[in-house]
């Protein structure tokens, strides 16, 4: 049984089809929807040149507009939904709230549009490794 589900998004559209996905996972359980966006702070644009108060801000707000809109596609289908919006490591940030908030299943896009995937990995890869909870990979 599922009650919880956590889809994580970028914003970007390669994540349209996670989110389908998971509101169609949510339809068939009557779940409550969950969805993250993580400003990501081991950007190498953030490390090398640092960002402004007042750019932080500008990331923070699209994050916001990213989550209300998926929080409105949720309840249009008559679910519930709760939206975040938080700063860190992106994987590290998406297990960390999947375990706080006792998230039942995670969902995922394979590829978003995370800066240092191509070095470090992508993020869907590590939320995999670290989450102990299951997670959908949703190919784009």
């Amino acid at each position: 049984m599922l009650d919880k589900i956590l889809i994580a998004t970028d914003g970007s559209d390669r994540v349209s089809k996670a989110i389908e996905h998971g509101l169609d996972l949510a339809e068939v359980f009557d779940a409550e929807v969950h969805v993250i966006y993580v400003i990501e702070t081991e950007a190498s644009y953030i490390l090398t040149v640092g960002v402004s108060e007042s750019e932080m801000e500008e990331y923070r707000q699209y994050g916001e507009d990213v989550v209300t809109d998926v929080v409105e596609q949720i309840e249009g289908r008559g679910l519930d939904g709760v939206g975040a919006v938080t700063t860190g490591k992106v994987a590290q940030e998406i297990v960390d709230y999947a375990e706080q908030e006792d998230i039942d299943t995670v969902v995922m896009a394979e590829r978003g549009r995370g800066t240092l995937e191509k070095y470090l990995g992508s993020s869907t890869e590590k939320v995999v490794r670290m989450c102990p909870k299951p997670v959908t990979v949703v190919r784009s």
